[in-house]
């Protein structure tokens, strides 16, 4: 049992965009991370908010404006609704998210330890009281709707034209 020695053939391949791309300075490579913008809606919870200009102002092709005061318009449009949304959730994003916090929260400690035990007991003792009300319809209900349904059977109904 002493020192085994094994020889391993190792080789690199690399494709020649990668070679290629190897050579280029390092800060082109940084900027290439950064190019992928996080979803942060990847559920589209709130696809119904994605709003354009377009979608809000829309001129028909009988009736234009100025080109410049379309242009100016749609600008100040993505500016304010840009400006606004970064303001209001400046301001509101926290006091929210604590609020919404705690809201779920507390329905979480309902849910798991309120709720899903009661449900869980009742379903635990449902077979027992389904047996007796079985029989509390057998004895009582089951009769007296045979006995009505045979009272009734007599009765006939006839529309009257008028």
């Amino acid at each position: 049992m002493g020192i085994e020695k094994e020889n391993y053939e190792t080789s690199i391949i690399m494709d020649e965009d990668e070679f290629n791309r190897s050579i280029e300075p390092i800060l082109s490579k940084k900027d290439k991370v950064y190019a992928a913008i996080p979803d942060r809606d990847p559920n589209d919870i709130n696809a119904h908010l994605k709003v354009d200009f377009d979608d809000v102002i829309a001129e028909p092709s009988s009736s234009h404006s100025f080109d410049r005061v379309w242009i100016g318009s749609h600008a100040v449009f993505e500016l304010f609704k840009y400006v606004f949304y970064r303001i209001l959730t400046t301001i509101l994003a926290v006091p929210m998210a604590f609020i919404i916090g705690i809201v779920f929260g507390v329905l979480s400690c309902i849910h798991i330890w309120v709720l899903m035990p009661v449900v869980r007991s009742c379903l635990m003792a449902l077979p027992s009281v389904q047996v007796v009300w079985s029989s509390l319809t057998d004895i009582f209900v089951t009769p007296l709707f045979h006995s009505m349904g045979r009272c009734l059977s007599s009765v006939h109904v006839k529309a009257m034209d008028i």
